[in-house]
């Protein structure tokens, strides 16, 4: 039984950990090639094992999103794997260092924002540029958060920067709606991941507070993400574009 993204050339940043890993993997089991992009060769390359051992076909390539010329070079080498991109998901992003907005340094401020936003920007630029010139229609889902949808206390940056994902996602879907592109995001509520589980070492109650406040009582996975973007990627959600979509267990409903 094919998958939902059987045959899809699917391109995936921050592919190296948590929910880019997870997702690598769904798209893998759902049919997709997959071009798997971070930072971070070891964790890419531990990821392309993953989708590899699945009996999924892909790539690894080393991509510092808030550099143009790496992303550039990351559309070409997918072009040159697979001779088209259909679908994208821009994952790729940090934290940042925790602190109230009169605490929060410029260097922070400077770095969450260009990995958060810009690293987002960059990546459509160079995604849509090449959807164009295929004129073949596709999808992008960009990871904003639930820090994208309402406030969070002690992030400043953070937060501003995935509200600015949501609204550049909404822009965007406006402005190529008519070439078939649709351009969606994910806004995640708190998932088990090697973020949360950072947070968890500076504020060792976080994940108890958070399953507290959740209608579902519970953090969310990973996977529970990665299914979304599937969704979302593929034939089934073509009548859904400029969405900012909580996958937070109900948190934002309250």
């Amino acid at each position: 039984m094919a998958g939902i993204l059987d045959g899809k050339v699917a391109l995936i940043t921050g592919a190296g950990s948590g929910i880019g890993q997870a997702t690598s993997r769904i798209f893998a089991r759902e049919g997709a090639k997959l071009v798997l992009a971070d930072v971070v060769e070891e964790g890419g390359n531990r990821t392309l094992k993953m989708v590899q051992d699945l009996g999924g076909r892909a790539i690894f390539v080393k991509c510092d999103v808030v550099k143009w010329n790496d992303v550039e070079a990351m559309i070409a080498k997918t072009i040159e794997a697979y001779g088209r991109l259909d679908c994208a998901f821009n994952n790729a992003g940090i934290e940042g260092q925790g602190g109230d907005t009169h605490q929060c340094s410029e260097e922070n401020w400077a770095r969450v924002i260009s990995i958060n936003l810009t690293g987002v920007f960059f990546c459509m630029k160079a995604e849509i540029n090449q959807l164009l010139k295929q004129n073949s229609g596709g999808a992008i889902v960009n990871t904003s958060s639930g820090a994208g949808l309402a406030g969070v206390r002690g992030m400043p940056a953070y937060v501003a920067a995935k509200h600015g994902v949501a609204g550049l996602t909404r822009a965007a879907a406006l402005e190529y709606g008519r070439n078939n592109i649709r351009i969606n995001a994910v806004c995640p509520g708190p998932i088990r991941t090697p973020m949360m589980g950072r947070i968890a070492q500076v504020r060792p109650d976080v994940e108890q507070r958070m399953a507290r406040a959740e209608p579902l009582k519970r953090l969310g996975e990973p996977e529970e993400i990665g299914e979304a973007v599937a969704w979302l990627c593929s034939d089934h959600a073509s009548y859904v574009t400029g969405l900012p979509m909580p996958v937070d267990g109900g948190f934002m409903a309250g």
